[in-house]
């Protein structure tokens, strides 16, 4: 019996789990890019990649094993490696207001598979990475304002609208790299197959 076969007692193969490994690792990476590709800066918009794996292990993984990939990358910076963004990590940076954007990449990479998991289609990969895409923003803008509202001191002029505002710089990109996400999470899925609901 291969590698690729041998499941656990959950029915979560030993490969799948190498897998999640693998994209918590990604998200390091992909939250420190510009570190080492400084030309990935672009209108002093850093072009991260993290949204992009998050929203792949969901179309990859699953839900289930997608948002489990999230979690244990975010526990890992939690306990304290430096792997959010800046190199940052510790209990302490659930008080940064981009904790929130953390936060969402589980639920992310979770409605991502989900979407997928019952229609292979290409069209619907696209829609789920752009919907999923929706859920990082949401979930990661509101936590930004409400933080700087009430214990990250924001400015007076500090608004909800431009919170938002804030957000729009890295908008297309996003976009972009979703539909990018959606096209190569559907033809890897084809060869890899690993994905458990």
């Amino acid at each position: 019996m291969g590698t690729a076969t041998v499941k656990s007692k959950s029915g979560i193969s030993a490969l799948t789990l190498v897998y999640s490994g693998m994209f918590a690792a990604l998200m390091m990476i992909g939250a420190n890019i510009t570190s080492f590709v400084p030309f990935l800066v672009i209108g002093g918009v850093p072009i991260t990649l993290q949204t992009f794996f998050a929203i792949l292990a969901g179309l990859l993984l699953g839900s289930r094993i997608g948002a489990i990939a999230m979690t244990v990358y975010m526990c890992i910076g939690l306990a304290g490696a430096p792997v959010f963004s800046k190199f940052q990590g510790g209990f302490g940076f659930i008080l940064n207001p981009t904790f929130g954007f953390v936060v969402s990449f589980i639920l992310t990479a979770y409605v991502a598979g989900e979407i997928v998991e019952k229609n292979g289609k290409l069209q619907r990969y696209i829609v789920a990475a752009l919907a999923a895409m929706v859920v990082n923003y949401v979930l990661g803008t509101n936590w930004l304002y409400f933080a700087y509202k009430f214990w990250a001191a924001a400015p007076d002029a500090f608004t909800y609208k431009v919170a938002w505002i804030w957000m729009m710089p890295p908008l297309p990109k996003d976009i972009l790299l979703a539909v990018l996400a959606g096209i190569f999470g559907h033809r890897m899925y084809k060869i890899l197959k690993v994905r458990h609901g």
